[in-house]
């Protein structure tokens, strides 16, 4: 977006990757539909920054989720808003919408140079690269990505370029380590769980979740990541409080369970009067084994706890938070100390939930960079 705003404006770019092709992690992203930005009103939107929406807001203002679907219909990629307010390509692929860009750069007379890693500035104040290659343009746009899924490229091994200027990565939008039983991970590791809600604190997230060999992922975990880990953080350990029938009222399970039981098992019971299924049976009966009251299953079924551990690794959340601090740059995305270098993306730190609020963010980004620099230059956007 930073080059096509640039080249644009009749200015000379060069895109420097470190790996053998572009647009890695959005094709990655494109796999789920490829979320592009969210249809709800843009106050609402802002609000999903949290703290980083202080310095983040002009931004997005000024290249809203408006102007992202425009900029995706000129390059001949619809879009349209799913019924959750989500808004997709219409190819729900990201392949073809990263083609027309890099068709659109190459027209601009963009330049791509790949398999080269920036390693910081030569003593002269040249940008240096691993392969021994310098350049000294007239303005530098970083924008290297946070830690998440690194081997797709965003590896965080640029923080060493930038000393004292970054905040710790930390995992966002991820999953949770969870200490199952042997049986219930080796029998329903990969078993989704469906229709769920899940409290933490005042916050209810309805949605799905999905049981891994190491814990619990899925969107409706995802959307409390971030207080889920900083709580880890603080405390050691976080627990979270599922509803395994958010469709049904405790005293309408209760009268449901309250029939005679006969010669059923606990199981059968669960599953015939409760309608749960045999991966929501597993769950409670380990909750039972760890020392839940057993006297009111309908209770055990709306409030079951779950203790959570630790957050899954970095490596396989979907985004991350930390990155170059808010006080490391300027109202423009220049760095402080670095007359004439901009910065944009997931490097800074700021974090969203999934829903669109993630790439909007990195395209707004990355325009506001660009006229930073343009600004600097003393350039016409």
């Amino acid at each position: 977006m930073a080059a096509e705003v640039l080249a644009g404006a009749g200015l000379h770019v060069t895109i420097y990757d470190h790996m053998p092709s572009v647009g890695r992690k959005l094709l990655m992203a494109g796999r789920g539909g490829l979320n592009l930005t969210h249809a709800e009103p843009l106050d609402s939107f802002l609000s999903r920054y949290g703290t980083a929406r202080v310095w983040l807001e002009p931004m997005i203002r000024a290249f809203p989720p408006e102007a992202l679907i425009a900029w995706c219909n000129g390059l001949g990629q619809p879009t349209f808003v799913g019924s959750s307010g989500r808004v997709f390509p219409t190819a729900m692929k990201a392949s073809p919408l990263l083609r027309a860009s890099l068709r659109r750069l190459g027209e601009l007379g963009v330049q791509l140079r790949a398999r080269q890693r920036w390693t910081g500035w030569s003593a002269d104040g040249a940008l240096s690269f691993d392969n021994g290659a310098a350049d000294r343009p007239g303005v530098t746009i970083l924008a290297c990505g946070g830690a998440s899924w690194p081997r797709l490229g965003s590896d965080a091994t640029w923080t060493g370029n930038l000393p004292g200027a970054v905040a710790p990565f930390r995992p966002a939008n991820c999953g949770f380590l969870v200490d199952w039983s042997p049986h219930l991970r080796d029998r329903f590791a990969g078993r989704p769980l469906k229709r769920l809600a899940i409290r933490f604190g005042g916050d209810i997230v309805r949605g799905e979740a999905v049981i891994t060999a190491g814990g619990l992922e899925g969107g409706a975990i995802y959307a409390l990541s971030a207080r889920l880990r900083d709580a880890i953080a603080a405390n050691g350990s976080a627990t979270i409080e599922i509803d395994l029938r958010p469709d049904l009222g405790q005293a309408a399970l209760a009268d449901r369970l309250g029939g005679p039981r006969r010669s059923q098992s606990l199981a059968n019971t669960l599953r015939k009067q409760a309608g749960l299924p045999p991966e929501c049976i597993c769950l409670v009966q380990e909750a039972l084994h760890a020392g839940a009251r057993s006297g009111d299953l309908a209770a055990l079924i709306k409030h079951l706890p779950l203790r959570l551990t630790a957050p899954a690794p970095i490596e396989r959340a979907i985004s991350s938070a930390g990155g170059l601090r808010a006080d490391a740059f300027d109202s423009n995305l220049m760095l402080r100390d670095r007359p004439g270098v901009f910065a944009a993306g997931e490097m800074l730190d700021w974090e969203a939930p999934t829903g669109g609020y993630l790439l909007q963010a990195c395209f707004s980004t990355g325009v506001a960079a660009a006229k930073g620099a343009l600004a600097w230059l003393d350039r016409p956007a």
